[in-house]
């Protein structure tokens, strides 16, 4: 019974055929957890989404559209989110790392508000990812800066 509980826990991110690696689709399932934590997964959102996977990635955009769709999927069908975190965690250098909590902060903010679900999204993925506070807020205060400079 054990040996099929850690077969269960230690299932691949995505289906064997999917072309996208675990830290590919990890990076879009934070991305889409982001956009979703409010409960509106808004068209900005989807195409800040969009955007950040053609320029980390490298995709097409149509490459970067069926990696979303089965971001999609593979979130709707999982049961926890660490394991998304984890694949992060171990794909990315801090400084990488910094650069997706910025992306989810302008993912948040795409709307201009912070819901309180954000807030605690975000609060939970610095934890998750392991970045202190100040980098945190560092991150969070740039993007503001950001949104109010255009």
């Amino acid at each position: 019974m054990l040996k099929k509980l850690a077969e269960l826990f230690a299932a691949p991110l995505q289906r064997e055929q999917s072309p996208w690696d675990q830290a590919a689709v990890a990076l879009c399932v934070v991305m889409l957890e982001a956009a979703r934590a409010d409960s509106h997964f808004r068209e900005e959102e989807r195409t800040h989404i969009l955007e950040v996977l053609r320029e980390k990635l490298e995709l097409s955009k149509g490459d970067a559209e069926a990696l979303l769709e089965e971001a999609i999927q593979v979130r709707d069908d999982s049961t926890d989110f660490w394991q998304f975190t984890r694949a992060i965690n171990e794909a990315c250098t801090p400084e990488e790392k910094i650069r997706i909590m910025e992306d989810v902060w302008r993912i948040i903010f795409a709307d201009g508000m912070l819901d309180a679900h954000e807030d605690h999204l975000a609060h939970k993925l610095r934890a998750l990812l392991n970045l202190d506070h100040p980098t945190f807020i560092r991150a969070k205060m740039k993007v503001l800066e950001e949104i109010r400079g255009k």
